[in-house]
């Protein structure tokens, strides 16, 4: 389809997201450092009708603004911006990475046309020698390549992209320590190396065999040391995925390191250790029998890999086509195909002080001795110190290598089938905060116990996750089948003999203060947080958690772990190629290896949910826990009823076609059209079986009580949208909703986690979404307007309230928070509002 066919359909944004929401599609699209992406998905019988333009570029700027205010305050964001302010004067990297409003005015004002100047990029873009196009579907490849042929076929050939292969001009300043203050409470040392680009590299993948070596976790490991000396928690290495950083200018090699208070204290040390193993690393010379490893890992990678939603794909096989040949298209990224030892050598060789950066990302730096610089888009404060020259020289040549320091060994883990475990231990409902913080405190120091043996495994694609999910421990093991009962085997057998010890309890209970210190940074982290205070019956406070960790000791802890493993109650799923009699095995693997008491049935967790009165109308208002942070937060939440009974899956089954039809609307009313801010979301909110619905807004523009009011007013407009519309689209909504409960999941990790959340959710429906599919069959329009006007029309008796207001740092909370009062009754004393509550009866 031509330029000229496309601009006689030209649509309105609105229309075009309507058109593709009512046919069962979405759209997204991202920005890359040297590629836009722009993918969308639609029901096949409406693909061409997809293929239309929208225009919206007003409104557009406003929304790239909002996008950067999200990351205003990330560390990450702030971090990879001053590597860029800090780039050589000329060098590509030298420039601003995002975009906001002030870059694009300050153009606009410049005297350029900005919209002229975007289609005429955009117009030079189409052509056949830049493009690249991935179409997925059900049909046959004929069909689909017919498809293409009509769509595209008037496309222009074009000229070929050309690419810069590089730059003679170095990126950085050898020789300097970045210091960049944080945000959040962390200690992160980046070490960058620069290394040429190495997209025509990727069958022997040279980067990646030096990343498998400095990223190693194991004993011998860099990472081993420096743990072992209570230095760091962390740590990763590899070519960065930022675009920034694996380029055709360059790639950047970086490894990042979370450290420890002593080990801020050790940065030279710390880096001194890198040079040593870099040191080893040569010494040693390349060793073909890792890299056959990486081949067969990423053989076995491949030959299991699951499937993913088609747009994800169909987007990743888009930029694959822009860096492999055409048979690598979906195994380039898998390929581990050429054994080079000279090219890992020379990779190697650009591992040198000279050549390397250094930043260090903390809170703790005395900015009063030193000249404190400013980079002007995040704003974000910096120093710079020069290290010295015979610092740099005992880096270029260690005398020795540290004795600790070896290659890892023969990985035991690398298997051959598939499958998926997932047993859970309950432990019964916490019966105090000190309980929380203990249990808390026991599963990071068990998680690093383990971390020898599970990141081992993880190489091999072995995975495990061990975690607390309310209450509950919760221990997931998923990956290839022959080794995964060898590797419960040996989680068990440590975590029953686990006695944590001094130096580590020191380190994890550091951490873990720095973790508890650092929640709800976030503004929309911070309103889930908020609205779970309020429903939970049990919610204990990270600060008050925090305080409890700080008077916690190890004797304390060392008391607890009995009484924690003296009684559980257990739960698994095994799901994927076993058969009952391996699942069986795999039971009495567990019972044998970790035989307990069963737990009480009076004794089991039990969540319960506070049901709000009739009526109600709460407010609950707290400002942002970073005084920098300008974005505020709105969440409306409207609760439902409990889900259980015969009605269950049809009023689930409702709110999920309310959902589907209200989602484009409310995005385009209070995002495009409003322009309240970058995230706007409703959807479901299911709390431990309570049904609710929840609609919420970011801004860094407006403050809470006016996005309350708008959210009300769309609310409110609900109505009359539900009432006009028509029965083919009301149909189409619906039908498109049957149709992706019915789909297929697209992977044995999305199946394993919608069995094992009917487990944990105490429901067992595993076929809930079959269900709910025959329910929507016999839902009518007036069903759903019926639900709208009992739940979410405050005129309604069953209509209930909960808000949470989180206001910006650009607001003043004393004064505006008296607004709060018009929306309903302010809940000030958690506890005491809690105590004069009534609760759902548990269901899981």
């Amino acid at each position: 389809m031509g330029e000229a066919e496309l601009s006689s359909t030209r649509l309105s944004l609105v229309q075009y997201d309507s058109f593709l929401s009512e046919h069962g599609g979405s759209t997204n699209a991202f920005t890359e450092t040297e590629y836009t992406c722009y993918h969308f998905e639609v029901n096949r019988e409406y693909l061409k009708g997809s293929f239309r333009k929208a225009e919206a570029m007003e409104r557009e700027v406003l929304a790239v603004d909002s996008e950067f205010n999200q990351v205003l305050q990330s560390d990450s964001c702030r971090l990879l911006q001053l590597t860029c302010h800090t780039s050589a004067p000329g060098h590509p990297f030298n420039r601003f990475f995002w975009g906001n409003k002030k870059s694009l005015v300050d153009v606009m004002e410049n005297g350029v046309n900005l919209r002229e100047e975007i289609f005429a990029n955009v117009q030079g873009q189409l052509s056949r020698g830049i493009m690249k196009l991935v179409v997925i579907g059900g049909e046959t490849l004929d069909m689909l390549e017919k498809w293409v042929v009509d769509l595209f076929g008037k496309v222009e050939k074009g000229c070929p992209l050309r690419v810069n292969t590089g730059f003679d001009l170095p990126i950085w300043k050898p020789g300097k320590l970045y210091k960049l203050e944080a945000v959040k409470d962390v200690h992160v040392l980046e070490l960058s190396w620069t290394l040429p680009c190495l997209h025509k590299e990727y069958l022997k993948k040279p980067e990646d065999y030096v990343a498998h070596l400095l990223g190693h976790e194991g004993r011998g490991s860099l990472l081993f040391y420096l743990k072992a000396n209570g230095w760091a928690m962390s740590l990763s290495a590899g070519v960065g995925e930022e675009g920034m950083r694996c380029s055709s200018v360059a790639y950047v090699f970086v490894m990042s390191i979370h450290l420890t208070d002593s080990g801020l204290e050790k940065v030279y040390d710390i880096v001194g250790a890198v040079y040593q193993y870099i040191k080893l690393l040569r010494q040693s010379g390349p060793q073909e029998w890792i890299f056959k490893e990486l081949q067969d890992i990423g053989n076995m990678e491949f030959r299991f890999a699951e499937e993913q939603p088609q747009d994800e794909y169909a987007a990743e096989l888009a930029e694959n086509l822009l860096f492999y040949k055409e048979e690598h298209i979906i195994y380039g990224e898998y390929a581990f195909e050429q054994w080079d030892p000279k090219l890992v050598e020379y990779v190697l060789s650009f591992f040198s002080p000279n050549n390397m950066r250094i930043d260090l990302l903390s809170k703790s730096f005395n900015k009063d001795s030193q000249v404190t610089l400013c980079e002007p888009w995040f704003g974000s404060s910096y120093l710079v110190e020069d290290i010295p020259p015979s610092t740099l020289e005992h880096w270029a040549s260690p005398l020795e290598i540290i004795p600790s320091l070896h290659l890892p060994l023969k990985n035991d883990f690398i298997p051959e089938d598939f499958s998926s475990v997932m047993p859970i231990f309950y432990r019964g409902g916490y019966s105090s905060l000190k309980a929380c913080v203990l249990t808390e405190l026991f599963v990071h120091l068990l998680k690093d116990e383990l971390n020898e043996i599970t990141y081992q495994a993880g190489v091999a694609k072995l995975g495990t996750s061990l975690s607390i999910i309310g209450d509950k421990l919760e221990l997931k093991l998923y990956g290839f089948n022959d080794k995964l009962s060898t590797f419960l085997f040996k989680i068990l057998t440590v975590t029953r003999s686990f006695s944590p010890k001094a130096d580590r309890f020191k380190v994890i209970k550091e951490d873990m203060e720095r973790t508890l210190k650092n929640v709800n940074i976030k503004p929309l982290n911070h309103s889930s947080y908020l609205r779970l205070q309020v429903l939970r019956e049990k919610f204990w406070d990270a600060d008050e958690k925090l305080i409890c960790l700080v008077n916690t000791s190890l004797s304390d802890l060392e008391a607890f772990i009995p009484e924690l493993l003296s009684e559980l109650h257990v739960e698994g799923l095994c799901h994927g190629n076993l058969s009952e009699e391996e699942a069986r095995k795999i039971l009495n693997i567990f019972k044998n290896t970790f035989p307990v008491n069963p737990l009480p049935l009076g004794l089991r967790h039990q969540d319960r949910v506070l049901c709000l009165p009739s009526g109600a109308r709460l407010v609950r208002s707290m400002p942002v826990k970073n005084v920098l942070e300008v974005n505020s937060v709105v969440e409306l939440y409207f609760q439902i009823e409990h889900d259980s009974g015969l009605n269950s899956n049809k009023l689930r089954a409702i709110v999920d076609l309310f959902s589907n039809i209200i989602e484009e609307p409310c995005f385009d009313q209070l995002r495009t059209k409003e322009q309240l801010g970058y995230i706007v979301q409703c959807g479901p909110r299911m709390t431990y079986r309570v049904l609710g619905y929840c609609f919420s807004v970011q801004s860094s523009k407006y403050n809470p009580c006016y996005l309350h009011s708008r959210i009300n007013d769309f609310v409110c407009s609900l109505q009359q949208l539900l009432e006009r519309l028509d029965d083919e689209t009301f149909e189409n909504h619906k039908n498109c909703l049957i149709a992706a409960k019915l789909e297929k999941d697209p992977s044995l990790s999305y199946e394993t986690g919608r069995y094992w959340t009917q487990i944990v959710d105490g429901r067992y429906l595993f076929d809930m979404p079959k269900l709910e599919a025959e329910e929507l069959k016999t839902i009518t329009k007036v069903d759903v307007m019926d639900w709208y006007k009992t739940y979410l029309r405050t005129e309604s008796s069953k209509c209930r309230q909960l808000a949470i207001h989180v206001w910006g740092s650009n607001f003043n909370l004393e004064e505006e928070t008296k607004m709060a009062v018009q929306f309903g009754t302010v809940v000030g004393n958690i506890q005491s509002f809690k105590s004069s509550s009534k609760f759902y009866p548990s269901l899981c």
